[in-house]
């Protein structure tokens, strides 16, 4: 019995028109009623996470959770409140962000319950619309955050070579070391604390729980998912799925994001349908 279903938001249990497929509500419904945990894994802030709570029925729901910040940030859904924490090195984010303004890109820095975005172009927009609240910002340096920490920062582009050179060049810099770096939704270039993943996170809230590892599944589609892909019992890729995240499950849907993936892995693996 999978008593953990860590799952992935956005091209994963969302259908790109950022909806829960009915079968998949279903099927997460049927699962909570066997005793198995539905825990939405996201790189987004945990706050962005209500009204998907709320469609499954786990808002505010004590005993349930979320890994939030690719696995930095584990809240009960009871109160919202921060479980674990994390935060990128001052001078790290500080350089990381000169860089996003040097080369003019946009992006995304995270403090525990704020979002700002620099350069926030149309394209990005309407990607973002409805999935989080944002604000913009056109400062220069980092120095806005004040002592805030920044728990996590990114680079958006549609062009997947700006953001494979920003991350040689920072890396070549050695600004990069030490960190996690991921991609995500086929636009964003992640920067996220060192040890923290998807798979850390789901491997702690596991253990918070008493839960054995496999007794734990996870679903994703890209490669800030292949982590918990491969630390969780069952790791499960969505057939929308990069083909690194497919290359670490243990199974691969038949069904996309759109059709309803991960009700097809609920039902193969914890309804025995």
């Amino acid at each position: 019995m999978y008593r953990i279903i860590a799952c992935d938001l956005d091209e994963t249990l969302l259908d790109d028109a950022g909806r829960i497929p009915e079968r998949v509500r279903a099927a997460v419904a049927a699962a909570r009623e066997r005793g198995a945990r539905f825990v939405v894994s996201t790189g987004r802030p945990y706050v962005s996470a209500g009204g998907v709570l709320r469609e499954l029925g786990l808002y505010g729901q004590s005993g349930e959770y979320v890994i939030s910040f690719n696995g930095g940030v584990i809240t009960e859904n009871a109160d919202m409140c921060p479980l674990t924490s994390c935060s990128l090195p001052r001078a790290t984010a500080a350089a990381l962000y000169a860089y996003g303004v040097e080369h003019d890109l946009c992006m995304h820095v995270y403090a525990l319950e704020t979002v700002y975005i620099r350069n926030f172009w149309p394209e990005e927009r309407a990607y973002v619309e409805g999935r989080m609240e944002i604000v913009e910002t056109a400062e220069p340096t980092l120095a806005f955050m004040g002592e805030r920490p920044v728990v996590k920062l990114l680079f958006m582009s549609l062009d997947a070579e700006v953001l494979h050179r920003a991350q040689r060049e920072l890396a070549a810099a050695g600004v990069t070391d030490g960190l996690e770096v991921c991609y995500s939704s086929n636009r964003y270039l992640e920067f996220n604390a060192p040890g923290v993943s998807k798979g850390a996170g789901l491997l702690e809230l596991a253990r918070r729980l008493g839960v054995p590892r496999d007794e734990t599944m996870a679903i994703g589609d890209n490669s800030n998912d292949v982590p918990m892909i491969r630390d969780a019992g069952l790791g499960v890729a969505v057939a929308n799925a990069t083909a690194e995240a497919k290359a670490a499950a243990d199974y691969v849907c038949g069904l996309d994001n759109n059709a309803g993936a991960v009700a097809e892995a609920i039902e193969r693996f914890v309804l025995g349908a």
